[in-house]
């Protein structure tokens, strides 16, 4: 067969024995299809969405499908011993797609018959035919690195369970806790592609039809006689993000558009919309998925507004210690003593030994971005996948409200290089100014177990160096637009405070090319700061001038010098608050003495 031109492939279904395996796992032992694993994450990569109808027992499929490490790829899993069609019918209703957009792949030709029975339109192929399909499902959809569609699909599939948990839907949408946003005016004009691509390959919820040029649409949300207003939504299940345009000619109280995203259907977020926009005139142009009135706006849907943010410069109220939230390396740590002998209580969040005994560095710009971006099973692959990461190399505590102000040591972007998975795009730091992938992998891995370093080993080298490519430091233009990103994640009332790195040739330390490195990413940081409302450069450069002010490479600076950064900190909060932070000169000079002790006593002095 050949993938019809007209109807995209958005979904493929899949079969499982004699399809995504050879064999059948019921009578005993299978093999997997290494051209197919490699097919569904090439595909979801760029945006195509996988699942699977498969006459199967459900919990050996699934602990299969674990092994192979592809499990969470799939989303609405229908893995049963019904009949397929009627099955396929129903899984196209719950992901609310049209049949032409699916493609099934089962090597029984009366399954495939039976699903064109009840689904027509919908394409199905033998999956002997892949060799000849799979570059053109390769090259179908657009990039998309963050498995964000994935997400929004995960996304649905949990709501939609837990829809079937009520028999009243009323109540179900009372639970959901749905929440609407709506942005006019200027806050509009970032999300130009967006609504681009919403008005011209929307059709199920596209009211007014009405296809637009993205010249056109710049021209239209810059008029004045028209109100553009985009709707973000989210509930308890997740965040669907941008899901719907709106544009207002309020000279004529008409709407011009009103497209939604289908992810959204069923919520009501149509019938909101056209009620908080006031049931203006709207001719609506073909078949839509829903019918709205001028009537009725559904009591079960909030507005979303954001409490305004009280002054940067506001003081801590009596009795209250600003909360600083302390992330970089681990040397950080002994500027903690020192810090808390002023009004400021400190939460860390440092480098860690996982569970292969490897440190672990969360820090790092691109790292903290997966945190945010990539789908939680894709970390959940990496992280088992790759013994440098573990499994808690995602978490943060950046994304909770819990402190006032935050302190960042990028120095890890400064330092560790990126590796870039061939399968899918995806880049994970490890290691410093070193190419794992070029050397030699018995004598690298007899360095690790030296150090007592777990999953380490040779045969792990070999393959990580198969599967992924070195790619070198993060780049300065990369890391600037990272940090920017940052900025925007964090509440704007919280202040940055960033520590840049020394500039000082370190002999012996075995890291070539460092000084220059740091010039580099240094100016790009202060770039940054002096573009950046509400982020502060604290620069050790001023003090950590020689080979002498560190340790064993220019990131490490003898124990005197933290001392000075931590005043240096207390001093730029107190500037940026407009009033000085109270200081107990006892509890400074505890921590003097403490900072003088080896590490191995310091716990029994305490701080």
């Amino acid at each position: 067969m050949t993938l019809a031109t007209d109807s995209p492939v958005k979904l493929v279904i899949w079969d499982l024995d004699d399809t995504f395996w050879r064999g059948t796992l019921s009578e005993g032992a299978v093999a997997a299809v290494p051209e197919n694993l490699q097919l569904v994450r090439d595909t979801a990569a760029r945006g195509l969405v996988h699942t699977i109808v498969s006459k199967n027992d459900f919990a050996p499929a699934e602990a299969k499908l674990r092994e192979l490490g592809i499990w969470e790829l799939f989303v609405f899993p229908q893995i049963s011993w019904q009949p397929k069609g009627p099955i396929i019918r129903q899984l196209l209703a719950q992901m609310q797609l049209r049949a032409p957009n699916a493609l099934f792949l089962d090597d029984n030709p009366i399954n495939r018959a039976e699903a064109l029975f009840y689904n027509p339109g919908l394409q199905a192929a033998d999956p002997q035919e892949l060799p000849h399909l799979a570059p053109l499902l390769r090259a179908g959809g657009k990039p998309d690195p963050t498995f964000s569609r994935l997400e929004q699909y995960k996304l649905l599939e949990r709501q939609q369970q837990a829809r079937t948990g009520y028999n009243d839907n009323l109540a179900f949408l009372r639970d959901a806790r749905v929440q609407i946003e709506f942005r006019e005016g200027a806050a509009v004009l970032p999300d130009l592609d967006r609504l681009e691509e919403l008005i011209n390959r929307s059709n199920q919820l596209n009211f007014t039809k009405r296809r637009v040029s993205k010249p056109e649409l710049e021209a239209s949300l810059r008029a004045a006689a028209r109100r553009w207003g985009t709707v973000r939504v989210r509930d308890r299940f997740g965040d669907y993000g941008l899901v719907g345009i709106y544009c207002l000619n309020e000279a004529e109280n008409r709407l011009e558009q009103l497209v939604f995203s289908c992810r959204i259907l069923h919520l009501g977020i149509e019938q909101f919309t056209y009620a908080h926009l006031g049931f203006p005139a709207l001719e609506v142009q073909g078949e839509v998925a829903t019918e709205l009135n001028a009537t009725e706006k559904p009591a079960w849907i909030t507005v979303q507004t954001t409490p305004a943010a009280p002054p940067p410069t506001a003081a801590p109220a009596a009795g209250s210690r600003r909360r600083v939230l302390l992330k970089g390396g681990c040397d950080l740590g002994q500027l903690t003593p020192f810090l808390e002998a002023f009004d400021l209580a400190v939460t860390e969040e440092f480098n860690f030994n996982n569970e292969h005994q490897i440190p672990v560095h969360l820090e790092h710009t691109g790292l903290l971005r997966a945190t945010r971006e990539w789908p939680a099973a894709e970390q959940q692959r990496l992280a088992a996948d790759l013994p440098f990461l573990g499994r808690e190399a995602f978490d943060t505590r950046l994304w909770q409200p819990d402190y006032d102000v935050l302190v960042y040591s990028p120095l890890m972007d400064y330092t560790q290089p990126l590796y870039r998975e061939r399968a899918t795009g995806r880049r994970v730091p490890f290691g410093a100014y070193q190419d794992l992938t070029a050397q030699e992998p018995a004598a690298l891995a007899a360095s690790y177990a030296k150090r007592r370093f777990q999953g380490l080993d040779e045969d792990f080298l070999r393959r990580f160096a198969v599967d992924f490519a070195h790619e070198g430091p993060i780049s300065a233009a990369e890391f600037k637009g990272n940090l920017i990103w940052l900025r925007a994640q964090v509440p704007a009332a919280v202040p940055i405070f960033l520590l840049n790195g020394a500039e000082i040739e370190v002999p012996g330390s075995g890291e070539t090319g460092a000084r220059q490195r740091h010039e580099t990413m240094n100016q790009a940081l202060a770039e940054f700061v002096a573009a950046t409302e509400n982020c502060f450069l604290v620069d050790v450069r001023d003090f950590v001038r020689t080979p002498a002010d560190v340790t064993n490479n220019l990131r490490h600076y003898h124990r005197p010098h933290y001392r000075t950064l931590a005043q240096r900190l207390a001093q730029a909060i107190s500037q940026w608050q407009g009033q000085q932070l109270a200081h107990s000169p006892w509890t400074d000079l505890k921590a003097r003495a403490v900072s003088l002790v080896p590490a191995k006593l310091r716990g029994l002095l305490g701080r």
